[in-house]
């Protein structure tokens, strides 16, 4: 049985290899491989990834920020604000 776990360490393998994790397509590609129990229809229609999956994607990943302007996972950069959270 597939965790919220398993997919967040694949999420970490995803950013490890492409650098850039764009919430609009990794939504996709875990629906794909792991099923709908690790994805949800937001409020505005859109494909999200569930709550349980982001707790321990971020646990795993202290070093990575969120770009909001891009909607993207990516390494912390010497440039960027303090906290998770980036423009």
């Amino acid at each position: 049985m597939t965790t919220p776990s398993d997919v967040a360490t694949w999420m970490v393998e995803q950013l490890k290899d492409k650098k850039f994790l764009y919430q609009e397509h990794i939504v996709y590609s875990i629906q794909k491989e792991f099923g709908d129990e690790f994805v949800f229809i937001n409020g505005n229609g859109n494909l999200g990834i569930t709550k349980p999956v982001l707790t321990v994607f971020n646990k795993m990943t202290p070093d990575v920020v969120w770009s909001r302007s891009d909607r993207c996972w990516r390494n912390r950069a010497s440039y960027d604000k303090p906290g998770r959270m980036q423009d």
